[in-house]
């Protein structure tokens, strides 16, 4: 273990990523002390356990100048989780004192060495993308965690290998989230993969133009960039990206003279350029990934296009798709009950992903949606249920604001509002039988957190409340 050092490093925030900072930067021989701002029964748990550990840890500390004042010293470093706005005041003033400001991202991507990254991002699609990226590379027999905006924090999964004393992975392949992104303008991937652009998350970043400049700084980082070419804003701004491996899911010949894609489908099969615009070569099937949706397609091919830059070849690739059982909480198949299929898609936070699950199923559907609601252009969601459901369940906050939306829309089926998903799972599937529907999707188009603490929690209690009925 790295000698001890005097030098002060702060973490901000004591969720996951705060925790797997913490830990990981005693390990690297760091004096390190958790702040944060709230105080319950299950955070005095957790910092119990980390002091246990040698770890300083302070409840209820806001991030406040008085925090820091309090502290006798400045500290050489600050450690901030995601849900943590890069521009906090306290941050820039830090920023401007010479303390260095950094996300656990970036903390974990530099004491991960030499090992290379494979970093995914983009509004929809990042989560199957880097599940299927994953599972492509250790079914070709590489060691290639996945862990960063999904599953283990990106700290807590170098610590593991450093703590075990084991090889280091062959590659790391990460999901960043914007937020993520922006509090790491020092990771650089070799390997970059960005799905997809829809506004989100507009009340942090404030314009879809900031939001965009994030997504792609990661790209331009990028040793090798991916881009789906089958997004319409990466086309639209794609003369802004000064290099890329442009995929598609449609015909080469049919995207603008502009975009030279290297990997596209063509009579049921994918082609592989090895040069942009070059001639293709036959690289496997086009039907060998079981999920639904077009959008899936887009998402195996990036995934192919990661694998290609790994030393894959088409058929290992396409052994491997054949192989992939979904995404937990994505168009996830939980049940058939009496004729009646139940997919949960609650990783749906925003209504571009609600309405990318609509497309991927046949109707008539049933569709439950709710939360907490987040800016955005409802239109072409509210046009795919009036598409796509013969009835609506609402609950949870946005109720009365979907209601009204739907309302406005003239959506010609059936409207119900519940509070909770308790009362609205065993509703839907009264409705689905009633009005002969062939599903019900869990699809909420909002965040979670009005009733839950994270996408995952709410997807596993509806799957819990469809498996009791």
């Amino acid at each position: 273990m790295a000698e001890t050092t005097r030098d002060l490093t702060v973490v901000v925030g004591l969720a996951r990523s705060g925790i797997g900072a913490a830990r990981l930067l005693k390990y690297l021989g760091h004096s390190v002390l958790v702040i944060e701002s709230q105080s319950s029964p299950a955070l005095k748990t957790k910092a119990d356990v980390l002091r246990q550990a040698g770890i300083d840890v302070r409840l209820g500390v806001p991030l406040h100048r008085d925090a820091f004042a309090s502290l006798g010293a400045t500290p050489v470093a600050v450690v901030v989780s995601p849900g943590i706005r890069w521009d906090h005041p306290t941050l820039v003033e830090l920023r401007n004192l010479g303390v260095a400001t950094k996300g656990e991202m970036e903390l974990a991507f530099h004491a991960s060495g030499d090992v290379p990254w494979i970093g995914i991002t983009g509004t929809n699609g990042k989560t199957t993308v880097t599940h299927l990226v994953s599972h492509l590379l250790q079914h070709a027999g590489l060691d290639a965690p996945m862990g960063g905006n999904v599953g283990f924090s990106g700290a807590e999964l170098v610590l593991e290998r450093l703590e075990r004393g084991d090889p280091q992975p062959n590659w790391l392949v990460m999901e960043l989230s914007s937020y993520q992104i922006e509090s790491a303008p020092q990771i650089a991937p070799r390997v970059g993969i960005w799905t997809t652009l829809t506004p989100d998350h507009l009340e942090r970043h404030g314009t879809i133009e900031a939001y965009r400049a994030i997504k792609r700084n990661l790209l331009e980082r990028s040793t090798a960039p991916i881009l789906n070419a089958d997004d319409a804003d990466l086309r639209a701004h794609a003369a802004g990206l000064q290099r890329g491996i442009w995929v598609t899911a449609g015909r080469a010949a049919d995207l603008p003279p502009k975009i030279k894609p290297s990997l596209w489908i063509e009579a049921g099969q994918v082609w592989h350029a090895h040069q942009p615009g070059g001639p293709g070569k036959l690289l496997m099937a086009a039907d060998c990934l079981a999920m639904p949706g077009a959008h899936n397609r887009q998402n195996m091919l990036m995934a192919a296009a990661a694998g290609l830059e790994a030393g894959l070849i088409g058929s290992q690739m396409e052994q491997a798709f054949r192989s992939f059982t979904g995404v937990p909480h994505r168009l996830e198949l939980i049940r058939e009950q009496k004729g009646i299929t139940f997919f949960n898609d609650s990783k749906a936070t925003n209504y571009d992903a609600a309405e990318v699950a609509l497309h991927a199923l046949d109707g008539p559907l049933v569709v439950l949606a709710g939360g907490k609601s987040k800016q955005g252009n409802p239109n072409g969601w509210l046009a795919a249920l009036q598409q796509k459901a013969a009835a609506v369940v609402l609950y949870g906050a946005a109720q009365t604001e979907f209601h009204h939306l739907l309302s406005q829309a003239g959506f010609s089926g059936v409207v119900h509002c519940c509070e909770s998903l308790a009362e609205s799972v065993p509703l839907a599937y009264q409705l689905a039988h009633k009005l002969r529907c062939l599903a019900v999707l869990f699809s909420p188009a909002c965040a979670s957190f009005d009733q839950y603490s994270d996408f995952e929690a709410r997807g596993d209690h509806f799957r819990e409340l469809v498996m009791s009925l």
